[in-house]
């Protein structure tokens, strides 16, 4: 899959009107896809983390998601857990840093500009349509630097340039 086919499906999965996916689990999903994880339309051990955590605002479930999906192809990819373990985190720590480079934060809160954590507040939030485009973008984000770990020569030169190979 491109990346272009992987934005499209991350567009169809979080905009879609049955609001099915929130913004870690449609990274989550898109990227396993992207990656040929098995099991990868499996959102759930991502459902929790969309809105900063059970919407309290922490680290952004863009992020949360990508890292997830990382962790799975790094273990499948990297010989022993502990070694995958250490490529994943870093290939994430850069992730995050070029994320909050251009977004300024890594925080749901500061990302939007408001807490979701109440009911109503999430509704509120869901009600102004922001996260079709502040939200989305940050996926579209995601999908554009990761997917193509998807290709082993990208991931090997992803690999070496952090010296783990």
């Amino acid at each position: 899959m491109t990346v272009d086919q992987s934005i499209d499906k991350a567009r169809a999965y979080f905009l879609s009107e049955a609001h099915i996916y929130g913004c870690a689990e449609t990274t989550c999903v898109v990227l396993q896809e992207a990656f040929g994880l098995p099991n990868a339309t499996d959102a759930s051990a991502a459902m929790v983390l969309n809105g900063g955590v059970a919407w309290r605002g922490g680290i952004c479930g863009v992020v949360s998601g990508a890292a997830m999906a990382v962790g799975r192809l790094a273990e499948q990819r990297v010989t022993g857990h502990k070694n995958a373990k250490r490529v994943a985190r870093q290939i994430i720590d850069r992730f995050i840093d070029a994320f909050e480079a251009v977004y300024g934060s890594a925080d749901c809160r500061d990302l939007i500009g408001q807490s979701i954590h109440s009911d109503q507040d999430h509704t509120a939030f869901i009600e102004s349509e922001l996260w079709r485009d502040v939200c989305m973008r940050q996926i579209e984000f995601a999908v554009q630097k990761l997917c193509p770990l998807y290709n082993e020569q990208i991931w090997r030169e992803t690999v070496r340039a952090i010296g783990e190979e």
